[in-house]
């Protein structure tokens, strides 16, 4: 036994615990808000007029590479989404006369939203719930971008994997 050390005696005086990592400051996060999400995306939203017809969606949808459009009046207020799940469905329940039909026929006209103060995790689980990918972001009334489950994950991701890279750095020093 080395003879620096020397056994707690009955006098002794207890010491105060220190440390720098616990477990509660290690599992406080903040909230990660949506407004951080959109800021690093591009906040363009596709939009579609209630009178346009599904073939015009269809195209919009391919060359623009996405799932969903946020359709809007003429005033530009959001009226519902068409989704590729829409088109789809309505495919199946009238084969052969759906692509004459106008976005108003077949687009969700109960349109859950989110705000920009809205965490990822009320979003991701609202989203969940619903069984739906995408999610306009409103505003006071004002259309401020589209989130999708795929941006939510990505983002998640990029957050894990920065954490990852602090605690590297942490342990190599």
């Amino acid at each position: 036994m080395p003879t620096s050390y020397q056994a707690p005696m009955a006098g002794d005086k207890a010491k105060q615990a220190s440390s720098s990592q616990s477990i509660e400051n290690n599992m406080q996060t903040e909230a990660v808000r949506i407004k951080h999400l959109l800021a690093q995306k591009d906040q363009t939203v596709i939009t579609i007029a209630e009178t346009d017809t599904l073939p015009a969606a269809v195209q919009i949808l391919r060359d623009k590479r996405i799932g969903a459009l946020v359709v809007t009046n003429s005033d530009g207020d959001l009226t519902g989404i068409l989704s590729e799940r829409d088109i789809v469905r309505k495919l199946a329940e009238t084969p052969g006369q759906t692509l004459p039909q106008t976005v108003a026929e077949n687009m969700t006209r109960d349109v859950v939203t989110c705000g920009t103060q809205d965490t990822l995790v009320e979003v991701l689980r609202s989203m969940s719930e619903g069984r739906f990918r995408h999610m306009p972001v409103v505003e006071a009334g004002m259309l401020k971008g589209m989130v999708t489950i795929g941006d939510v994950v990505n983002y998640r991701l990029n957050e894990l994997e920065h954490e990852a890279l602090q605690l590297k750095q942490l342990i190599v020093g």
